[in-house]
């Protein structure tokens, strides 16, 4: 028999609290410029994005309030900073569209994940609206419900 290939998704980290907290209206792809003990914590998964988000300045976006623990052998001989502002790299037309919908009112830009693509490590950002308590009880109710149905469902095909 011949051996199955491993599929991963190529996530390394979601930011879970983002989606719970905003909704989502614009995702956008963004490169990460990252030193090299970076790159090796993030193929061992440390990393973290709770709180985490996206601060637009001087016509450049940099991601604050991520956090990548280094890895003890690999971070010998640098000074490893694991919370150190980084910069996203964008193209001028999509950080126009950032900076147009951050100025108006109620938008925030926010991390999602940070994944593989390819060789590359790319970071999902998004423009989101804040929700309010109400907001995020209905989205909780909204979930059961589609669970529940899901559940009738495949007890129906057995």
């Amino acid at each position: 028999m011949a051996k199955q290939k491993k599929i991963s998704s190529g996530t390394i980290v979601q930011n879970k609290k983002a989606l719970h907290d905003y909704f989502i209206e614009t995702r956008f792809e963004a490169g990460i410029a990252l030193s090299g003990w970076e790159v090796k914590s993030l193929r061992a998964g440390k990393a973290q994005l709770t709180d985490s988000y996206v601060l637009l300045k001087d016509g450049e976006a940099w991601l604050l309030g991520s956090h990548i623990t280094p890895l003890q052998t690999a971070s010998t001989h640098v000074i490893a900073d694991p919370q150190r502002t980084r910069k996203l790299l964008l193209h001028k037309r999509e950080l126009g569209k950032l900076f147009g919908a951050v100025q108006q009112k109620g938008f925030a830009c926010v991390a999602l994940s940070i994944y593989w693509k390819k060789h590359l490590i790319k970071c999902e950002i998004a423009l989101a609206k804040g929700k309010k308590e109400f907001d995020k009880r209905a989205t909780e109710k909204e979930r059961d419900s589609n669970r529940e149905i899901q559940r009738a469902m495949h007890k129906d095909q057995k």
